[in-house]
């Protein structure tokens, strides 16, 4: 609300009036001089909006801006958050500060595993396809690290193995890599692609000569009496073991490998067990090689603390120097 005062002073002849006006944001100071008007404005855009009425006189216009009163009924006008909803804005602030480092702190974790797998996965597949473009393999173990992540820890191993269903002579190709997770957890990302199936010359080339020759010697049992008498048991029992699923060689000769598995579940040994048989001198060989080998541990792992073999107790050097059928005598005798 703006009221106007009017201050009107008389005009000499010949002489100067002023005239002083106050606005809400300007004010003009006008000179008159005669009939002529000489305004200075400061921040008004039209001082010549003063002037006085009469030509003798100079009147003064005096803007008053009435305000509002800052009290309504005797109370202040308080516009502000209190101290109970600041601390609770900044504790729902707060919350979701957290919420979203959580998210991001899980996706970098994210992308890293993911880096790290796929790295893995790329080694092992170039592993693989350098044993697979080879014209021959031989049973080897070779291990190593990532160049461009050392974290990285690969494996690949090339043996011989007995399928499990038919006891068929295979050798394959396992290409592993390991690493650790932004959790702290081993990852291993593997790949085993079966090679091709051996025939028991293959298996025999394996295997020293005489090493084949005394594994023979000390396994087979050509007649079923001998084997009966092996197995602690008579003729018709062991006729019905036969029926049962013990095998045989193509010569109709006993294995005592294969009359062990019976013996050890009194005749009635599980499908599992079953399939652990072996139908040749050779086949025995690998799958004995194998057991051996499982019982130093993993594959392509370095050897136990020591230098010596868990199972036997006896140092490497000295299973290296035994033949076939002592270490088979060894495992025998564990078993019991």
């Amino acid at each position: 609300m703006i009221a106007t005062s009017h201050i009107v002073t008389p005009a000499k002849a010949g002489g100067h009036s002023m005239g002083v006006a106050w606005g809400p944001q300007t004010r003009c100071i006008a000179f008159r001089k005669g009939s002529q008007v000489r305004s200075i404005a400061l921040g008004d855009p039209n001082p010549s909006r003063f002037r006085g009425h009469d030509i003798g006189a100079t009147s003064v216009h005096v803007p008053i801006a009435l305000e509002a009163p800052a009290r309504a009924h005797g109370r202040l006008s308080t516009k502000g958050f209190t101290l109970f909803e600041i601390i609770a804005a900044l504790g729902i602030l707060g919350l979701v500060c957290s919420s979203v480092l959580l998210v991001i702190d899980r996706c970098v974790n994210s992308a890293a595993d993911s880096s790290m797998r796929m790295e893995a996965f790329r080694l092992v597949r170039e592993n693989l396809e350098e044993i697979l473009v080879s014209d021959s393999v031989e049973e080897t173990v070779e291990y190593g690290t990532s160049d461009e992540y050392p974290d990285i820890s690969w494996e690949t191993v090339i043996e011989a193995f007995s399928e499990p269903l038919t006891g068929a002579m295979w050798v394959r190709a396992v290409c592993s890599a390991d690493y650790m997770d932004s959790r702290g957890e081993k990852q291993t990302v593997e790949l085993v692609h079966w090679l091709t199936e051996l025939t028991d010359q293959q298996a025999g080339q394996l295997m020293q000569q005489g090493d084949l020759e005394q594994l023979g010697v000390d396994q087979l049992l050509k007649t079923v009496q001998d084997a009966a008498e092996y197995a602690g048991v008579d003729g018709k029992t062991l006729e019905q073991w036969v029926q049962n699923g013990l095998v045989t060689t193509k010569d109709g000769e006993f294995l005592r490998y294969n009359l062990d598995v019976f013996m050890q579940n009194d005749g009635n040994p599980t499908p599992e067990q079953k399939s652990r048989q072996v139908k040749s001198v050779q086949e025995l060989a690998m799958r004995m090689r194998m057991e051996q080998r499982e019982q130093d541990g993993t594959l392509g792992s370095p050897r136990g603390a020591g230098g010596k073999d868990p199972t036997t107790g006896l140092p490497y050097e000295q299973l290296e120097k035994m033949s076939v059928g002592e270490v088979m005598d060894l495992l025998r005798q564990k078993q019991k």
